[in-house]
Parts: C-alpha cells; structure tokens; sequence
C-alpha cells in the first residue's frame, strides 16, 4: 500500500472514496484518468477494510472480555 494512505484515517480515505466513485460516475473523463482514479479507489478501499476489521477485531474481544466475567 502506498504510504500516503498509510497515513489516512477511516474517515479522510472514506471521504477521498467518494470523491473518487463521484468523479467516475460523472463519465466526463479519459480512459487514463478513469483507470487512475480506480486504482486509487481500490487503494482507499483497502485502507476503510483494514480500519473496520481492526474494530471489528476489537469489539470481538471487548466481548470476548465481557462474556468472561
């Protein structure tokens, strides 16, 4: 993965994603900006999976806890 998104919060990558799907639904772009921007939408994408199956695997544990008790 790239480090700049590396660096991004669930929600900065979340919120770059839309951009991207919004600039890709709009159809007014090259095949070469278009394959860009899915690229770059598949990078934003695996950074918001890895966010939510880190909570994920939080949460599991946090009830994990809980149950124990």
């Amino acid at each position: 993965m790239a480090k700049e998104t590396e660096k991004l919060s669930y929600e900065q990558a979340r919120d770059e994603l839309q951009q991207v799907v919004t600039q890709l639904e709009q159809q007014n772009i090259s095949l070469e900006e278009s394959m860009a921007l899915f690229e770059r939408g598949e990078q934003l994408a695996k950074v918001c999976e890895e966010w939510l199956s880190g909570a994920r695997k939080k949460l599991e544990a946090a009830q994990k806890a809980r149950e124990a008790k």
